[in-house]
């Protein structure tokens, strides 16, 4: 906006100026609309940006194998029962993913692990993987910068995954897809964040 110098105290109004000419001072001297038709709009202030906690401690995610980011113990509290497989890389995968299947009894799903090097959390915030369509909100992850991201519930199977900024430039990614709606999208991203958790006890314990 031009800045506008203020008139000095005492300055008369000139009797030929009109009512509209009244109110464009005044909103340049205030920056306030009107209710007259055609004047200039409020400045209205940025968007709020998503607030993530610091990270305390980087985690690198390089030569880090995914198959390997879950315990046996770990494997059996989320009652997996099967061989953690590799899945093969194609344009839904940012870096190496492990998936891991609990599918003995019902209700049944998969879970996600993979290592992103080539990417920072903040480029899901502002950069190339931000999607206008998809739901995110920050989510408590101790000692890390996470998000809990999903589609729109549109009446089909949803997954939610959880992404944590581990170090800069690297993101772990855990996912959980179920295969049916037997499980709640909220439960479904405690689920993924859980998973993530997880995989960071044992990233960090890794020398």
């Amino acid at each position: 906006m031009t800045k506008t110098t203020p008139r000095r105290s005492g300055t008369a109004v000139p009797a030929g100026s009109n009512a509209a000419g009244i109110v464009a001072v005044l909103v340049l001297l205030t920056g306030c609309s009107t209710d007259v038709p055609g004047a200039a709009k409020p400045l209205q202030p940025a968007a709020p940006r998503t607030s993530l906690p610091t990270r305390t401690k980087d985690l690198s995610l390089r030569d880090t194998d995914p198959c390997r980011l879950l315990t046996p113990g770990q494997l059996d509290e989320l009652k997996e029962n099967g061989a953690p497989r590799e899945v093969a890389q194609d344009n839904r995968r940012d870096g190496p993913t492990c998936a891991f299947d609990v599918d003995a009894t019902p209700p049944t799903y998969t879970y996600y692990l993979e290592t992103i090097t080539d990417a920072d959390l903040e480029d899901w915030l502002s950069g190339g993987h931000r999607k206008t369509g998809m739901i995110q909100q920050p989510v408590e992850v101790p000692g890390y910068p996470a998000l809990v991201r999903h589609a729109p519930d549109a009446g089909g199977v949803l997954d939610c995954e959880t992404l944590v900024g581990v170090a800069d430039g690297q993101t772990l990614r855990a996912e959980v897809a179920p295969d049916d709606r037997s499980t709640g999208q909220e439960r479904l991203c405690e689920m993924s964040t859980n998973l993530a958790k997880m995989a960071l006890r044992t990233l960090g314990a890794t020398p």
